[in-house]
């Protein structure tokens, strides 16, 4: 019988082609709705998704289901526990895109600094004069402090290496280099002009940066958050962005997404808020796409995946 991969959202051609050319047939779906994933992933023996949550009540809904494939590095929305107790693997795509996601935390840390969207907002308000009051910053002569030093923050690191910039990093696992001083937690929250957030999102890290980190930043300092929603503590980044306790933020995370109008961050002038584009490239998509295809070949027909985030 033939094997069947299920795409709640479609993919790039590419992607498509290699699970085809495999032998396998594609199913692409309507939506990503749990209850349209458990009706139309009924026969699939491998589902590849995007940031959706994927439980065990959805896997059950599957019950040929042999491998999990996430468009991404991060896998928090999916029960590892119940994928690994019901033999599933769970597979993500770590070289695919962090190329994207430093270069567009690089992006978002120029635009705070430079103000270019309020800037450019204030020309379609007719408000040239709005720069006069609102100068850039520049950033070189200042100090980046990188929260979890792996592939995406290396990198990240590695693009700012030309403005001039002191860049100083907290991971446990990672050693200084030639050009980034490794520092303890709380010295990254201290010392740093800009705090950027490239942390994975796990027990520990959950809610993990709130009042007691914004407390120790500089008045004059900005948080970057390219990482998870959940990995800060959203009413208390409000109050010490209302209070002026720190300078500004980047979002282009939230713990609710898509982020309500009504949330409270929308209505603050001191944030650049972005709808999870890190890593939202023609260049990345087809990339994911290729590596989660190749992975679910090789589990569908017996092989150990390259990818796996747990063990079966």
């Amino acid at each position: 019988m033939t094997k069947k991969v299920y795409l709640p959202d479609d993919i790039p051609a590419v992607g498509k082609d290699i699970l085809t050319a495999a032998g396998f047939e594609v199913i692409v779906g309507t939506g990503r709705q749990r209850e349209i994933m458990k009706k139309e992933g009924t026969e699939a023996n491998a589902v590849l998704i995007g940031t959706q949550t994927f439980d065990e009540d959805i896997m059950r809904a599957m019950p040929n289901l042999q491998v999990i494939a996430r468009n991404g590095v991060g896998y928090d929305a999916v029960d590892i526990a119940a994928a690994t107790r019901r033999g599933v693997y769970v597979v993500n795509t770590p070289k695919a895109l962090s190329s994207s996601v430093a270069e567009t935390a690089v992006a978002e840390l120029l635009a705070i600094s430079k103000n270019l969207y309020q800037n450019a907002k204030a020309i379609h308000e007719d408000n040239w004069g709005y720069r006069k009051q609102h100068p850039g910053r520049d950033v070189a002569g200042k100090t980046v402090g990188i929260l979890g030093f792996g592939r995406i923050g290396q990198q990240v690191a590695e693009k700012l290496s030309g403005f001039g910039l002191h860049v100083i990093a907290f991971d446990p696992f990672a050693k200084s280099t030639d050009t980034v001083t490794i520092v303890d937690r709380e010295m990254v929250f201290k010392k740093s002009d800009y705090v950027m957030i490239h942390l994975p999102a796990m027990p520990e890290t959950i809610h993990s940066i709130g009042k007691t980190e914004f407390d120790m930043m500089k008045n004059d300092a900005y948080l970057i958050n390219m990482a998870r929603g959940n990995i800060i503590v959203t009413s208390d980044l409000v109050a010490a962005l209302k209070n002026h306790d720190i300078a500004g933020a980047a979002l282009d995370v939230f713990e609710e997404e898509p982020l309500p109008v009504s949330d409270p961050l929308v209505a603050l002038d001191n944030v650049l808020l972005t709808p999870h584009i890190a890593s939202n490239t023609v260049e990345t998509k087809e990339r994911m796409a290729i590596d989660a295809a190749h992975d679910i070949v090789r589990v569908l027909m017996g092989d150990q995946p390259v990818s796996s985030v747990n063990q079966i």
